[in-house]
């Protein structure tokens, strides 16, 4: 694929996604990167699926763009966009002059790739977890695979508004209403225990840098995402270590006390994981279930595409429970948790 169709294909995914300000810019580059410059030349050079089920390309050079937008560095840049309304050639300019005057920052931007952190997809977790604890109704010792700024860890903290019905604390940092259609999620209420999490480049919420990158990623023309994040920011207190996720998870395994159900949850992150590590994550929880009991059950939850990266028909969402390996398919998901299809039980 080369970098003009990446940026054309992600530009028709953000419009998908209710984005049209996203197809707009992601338009405007899918020309502009036919031009010379370090920071073309620099994502030419990359190997392998570009797109976003691999380096993410076109989506790192929007991040940055946002970056100097939230940031103040652009004022240009920052006049051409939401909730500023302007025309493709004010835009185009606008970002012509960004992509030169600011090319060192675009870089060094461009050399990770997104983390979102998107809370909505804490909704799945939220109903998920209310299944693992209708089998084990026990304290929940939470671990997260990919958990970037670990904010999907605080999902305790937020409420599910869905059916009339509300589902969590009373005084929620933030309030989640996706789409709802199915049975509502079982009323038992999870009771975290402890959460810890792991990244390969963790991201600290209430680090100032940290957060901008967080929010950069978040698109310009859907505040209300970025105002969820800020909130989940607001509450967060997790322990995110830097690492491999399997080589953490392995000891992880080994830490449950007795008298909890370890709740591991993944939500778009496994297909980033390599193959091996795939196998191997997936071998050591299937060796810890077998070890399980039922006042050391395990739980594993996912909200993960089973081959659809459109966002046409969304995540699958899968709950694994031992003793018992029970399999459970709960619905599909909305990649960013706007609309949730519940199958599970209730």
């Amino acid at each position: 694929m080369s970098l003009t169709e990446a940026f054309r294909n992600q530009a028709q995914s953000c419009a998908r996604l209710d984005s049209p300000f996203m197809q707009r810019l992601l338009t405007i580059l899918a020309v502009e990167c036919l031009n010379d410059g370090a920071l073309w030349r620099k994502l030419a050079g990359f190997t392998g699926d570009i797109g976003p089920s691999g380096h993410s390309l076109p989506l790192r050079v929007c991040g940055g763009l946002h970056a100097l937008v939230l940031s103040g560095r652009s004022p240009q840049l920052a006049a051409s966009y939401p909730p500023n309304t302007t025309d493709d050639t004010t835009l185009r300019d606008a970002v012509r002059a960004a992509l030169t005057g600011h090319e060192q920052f675009l870089l060094d931007w461009t050399d990770s790739p997104p983390q979102t952190n998107e809370v909505r997809r804490a909704a799945a977790l939220i109903a998920g977890a209310r299944v693992a604890c209708l089998h084990f109704d026990l304290p929940v010792m939470l671990s997260e695979l990919g958990a970037s700024g670990g904010l999907n860890l605080m999902w305790d903290h937020f409420a599910l508004d869905v059916g009339g019905c509300t589902f969590g604390p009373a005084k929620p940092a933030l309030t989640l209403a996706p789409d709802w259609t199915g049975p509502l999620p079982p009323a038992t209420t999870p009771q975290i225990a402890s959460r810890a999490g792991v990244d390969l480049n963790p991201l600290n919420p209430r680090e100032a840098d940290d957060l901008l990158r967080l929010t950069a990623y978040l698109w310009a023309d859907q505040p209300a995402r970025l105002a969820r994040t800020r909130a989940a920011a607001a509450v967060f207190a997790a322990q995110i270590t830097r690492g491999d996720a399997i080589d953490w998870l392995e000891h992880r395994l080994d830490t449950q006390p007795d008298g909890q159900m370890h709740l591991i949850q993944h939500t778009v992150a496994w297909q980033y994981f390599p193959a091996p590590a795939q196998a191997r994550g997936t071998a050591l929880i299937e060796a810890a279930g077998k070890r399980a009991t039922a006042t050391r059950p395990l739980a594993w939850l996912a909200m993960e595409t089973d081959g659809d990266v459109t966002g046409a028909v969304g995540a699958a969402l899968t709950l694994r429970l031992w003793p018992g390996d029970l399999h459970l398919p709960l619905g599909r998901a909305d990649f960013h948790g706007r609309w949730i299809n519940w199958t599970g039980p209730t």
